[in-house]
């Protein structure tokens, strides 16, 4: 379990880093840029989080999942044939991914915006579509080699990459708008349009790192390829059909959000209309981006973790180890919740302050962050239960289970929002969702014949821990109200270190005295806890 415990941390600690940056840089960047123009960034870059979706997501996990099946077999030549073949093939892929989306960035800007639309222009959004467009020429073999290294189990380059890649895309994003704005004297949206490019300038980055790590790791991978067995001699082509046969189920993982997302894009503004309501705050801007890039900082956890989580379930799996598998189940479902509840129910009671922080007090922006907030449960959820579909061969569920919950979302999504505005969006979401993760579950439970009542009552316990911690947070709030109000940012991040630590040391507490920590953690934190009394 060492294996799935270090190859998640080190994913992890990459994507914390990399996503504390993803938020972060937009407090400079909206300040820059101002809230009347923030929404044009999410215009552009959801058409390209699709796009580049459908053209990376499944690449880097069936890569994985190809080099380690073939690895845990002696056979690494395999693996080292694909990599040549695959990196040429996806570069291919990238540059076919920007000519369609450049082409197709007028009829997407059509799409996207309302005849009645008075904050954007048709021009605006198609620019801003086709600059970030370029960045699809570097990302897809990027994204293969990061692959390869995780089929090794080695997940600290992908790690480094990612943050590499962040780094330069907003030192990038963030001195173009300033030159353009203050320097320049130019307009937010000229800004925007050099922002999206960004994207582009980060994955070079990205690309330097991984070359970075292969020069270092080349010696020891080619002696493992001399020491290899015969290889099984695999044709490229039947390589090709097998990573498919991983990738397209992977690539609805990829775009499972993109894809929710997309489908606001599309009603959300043509619903408002036909229900009368034209609002003068750009509410798709805050679901879509504001709220929306807050929300997924909980479920960074389950990102890493669904990548470290395929190449072990398929060495299990394809060993026939049944009781490592069925433990390693047990542990993805408990850690996740008990990882990702605690911080939802936080930042949920902490809304106000963290939009305040990250933004500006809002009464609408907070109240769609609290709202959106618990659907990213849901987010870490579906890719960590799709991980496990994927690692034990029944890669076909994924594709159905996830269009089943999206035709939920698209079935219902117009209703709502004419009924809820934005809570209709978000509703329609977590409906959707839902569907598809109970589909999911229910798959693993019938192929593998899983049932754990263990793991059942250990998440009843971490909900009850939650409502504890939350009732002890909503009481410190109310007295930290009698003597710090929330006038300023310095006052909302005061609030949020005081009530966060209350917060996080009673449901530590809780944790490590119920023993629970313990059982999920295993024996490295009992080493540890042992030395405090617990």
């Amino acid at each position: 379990m060492s294996t799935l415990i270090k190859g998640t941390a080190i994913l992890t600690l990459g994507l914390f880093l990399s996503k504390v940056l993803g938020v972060i840089y937009i407090i400079p960047f909206y300040s820059l840029v101002g809230e009347e123009n923030i929404g044009l960034y999410q215009y552009a870059y959801i058409p390209y989080n699709l796009m580049l979706a459908i053209a990376i997501s499944g690449a880097p996990l069936a890569f994985s999942k190809f080099v380690a099946k073939y690895n845990s077999l002696g056979d690494y030549e395999t693996g080292r044939r694909l990599l040549r073949s695959g990196i040429l093939t996806m570069m291919v892929t990238g540059f076919l991914g920007f000519l369609l989306m450049y082409a197709l960035a007028e009829p997407l800007a059509r799409m996207t915006i309302s005849e009645k639309e008075e904050i954007y222009s048709l021009e605006d959004v198609t620019s801003a579509i086709k600059w970030v467009s370029f960045a699809l020429i570097v990302v897809p073999f990027m994204s293969l080699w990061r692959g390869f290294f995780q089929g090794y189990n080695y997940m600290m380059p992908t790690a480094v990459s990612q943050l590499i890649e962040q780094l330069v895309r907003i030192i990038f994003l963030l001195g173009s708008a300033y030159i353009i704005i203050e320097v320049v004297g130019g307009s937010p949206k000229m800004a925007i349009q050099f922002a999206v490019l960004s994207a582009a300038v980060g994955a070079v980055g990205g690309v330097l790192v991984l070359f970075y790590y292969w020069k270092k790791k080349k010696p020891e991978y080619n002696e493992l390829r001399q020491n290899s067995i015969e290889s099984y001699d695999v044709g490229l082509r039947d390589m090709y059909r097998e990573i498919l046969s991983y990738a397209l189920p992977i690539v609805f993982l990829g775009v499972a959000n993109p894809l929710f997302q997309f489908v606001d894009l599309l009603t959300f503004n043509r619903a408002m209309d036909a229900a009368g309501n034209i609002p003068e705050t750009d509410l798709l801007g805050i679901l879509n981006l504001t709220a929306h890039k807050l929300v997924l900082i909980p479920v960074m956890l389950a990102t890493g973790f669904s990548m470290a989580l395929i190449p072990l379930i398929t060495k299990y799996f394809t060993l026939n180890e049944h009781k490592s598998l069925t433990r390693t189940l047990d542990q993805s479902f408990q850690m996740i919740i008990f990882l990702t509840l605690p911080a939802v129910v936080g930042m949920t009671l902490l809304s106000d302050e963290l939009y305040h922080i990250f933004y500006q007090q809002s009464e609408i922006g907070s109240e769609i962050l609290a709202s959106y907030l618990p659907a990213a449960i849901l987010f870490s959820l579906f890719p960590v239960t799709a991980s496990i579909l994927q690692g034990i061969n029944q890669q076909k569920w994924i594709v159905l289970n996830l269009m089943t919950g999206l035709l939920v979302k698209l079935s219902i999504n117009i209703p709502l929002i004419k009924m809820f505005e934005t809570d209709g969006a978000i509703a329609a979401t977590v409906i959707g969702y839902s569907v598809a993760i109970a589909m999911n579950i229910g798959v693993i439970m019938v192929t593998m014949n899983y049932r754990s009542s263990m793991v059942v009552r250990r998440i009843m316990l971490i909900l009850l821990m939650n409502a504890v911690m939350g009732a002890v947070v909503l009481l410190s709030l109310a007295g930290l109200d009698l003597f710090i109000g929330m006038d300023t940012k310095l006052q909302s991040i005061i609030r949020i270190v005081i009530v966060g630590g209350i917060g996080g040391a009673v449901y530590g507490f809780i944790a490590l005295r119920t023993g629970i920590a313990q059982k999920i953690f295993g024996e490295r934190l009992t080493k540890y806890t042992r030395k405090f009394g617990f």
